[in-house]
């Protein structure tokens, strides 16, 4: 499709992610430059109970024996979210996030999920131009907001 960035597929293994990636997971997220780490939702505990609620739809990559790629995915029963998307530095640019993608938009399908949304930081240029690479569709048309319910969870940036 014109428009759209192709790249090389690395050999890598995407899988669901399981309660025991944990450790492989958090270490990954603290490597990545600017990627934001709340002090509950993503400890340990937090992401067990992501993952008991979304047994099928998070994933992890694997290749040369390690993890290199983690997306947490979600759903409400209506809508799918993808969450703490991110593949290691030196292993970007090689179809693994996009596998990841694809993979856990297909569990979501079989989940009968029909649309799945993302936020980015705007100051996530590699993000956003990963997502707009893919072709997913950036919205103008709308508003968002949140509520901090627990002022306890902190938000980190590395």
């Amino acid at each position: 499709m014109a428009g759209k960035q192709e790249w090389p597929i690395v050999p890598a293994t995407v899988r669901a992610m399981a309660q025991e990636d944990y450790d492989k997971v958090y270490k990954l997220w603290k490597s990545i430059k600017g990627f934001g780490i709340r002090s509950m939702d993503d400890s340990k505990e937090g992401v067990a109970r992501f993952l008991r609620r979304n047994p099928t739809t998070s994933m992890v990559a694997e290749a040369d024996g390690e993890l290199v790629g983690a997306i947490l995915c979600g759903h409400d029963g209506r809508r799918g979210c993808f969450y703490h998307v991110c593949v290691r530095e030196d292993y970007r640019q090689q179809g693994i996030g996009k596998a990841m993608a694809v993979s856990a938009m297909r569990a979501l399908q079989e989940e009968h999920i029909n649309k799945v949304c993302l936020i980015a930081f705007k100051k996530n240029e590699v993000g956003n131009c990963f997502w707009k690479s893919v072709g997913w569709t950036f919205r103008e048309d709308l508003n968002y907001y949140d509520f901090v319910l627990n002022d306890a969870n902190i938000t980190t940036f590395q």
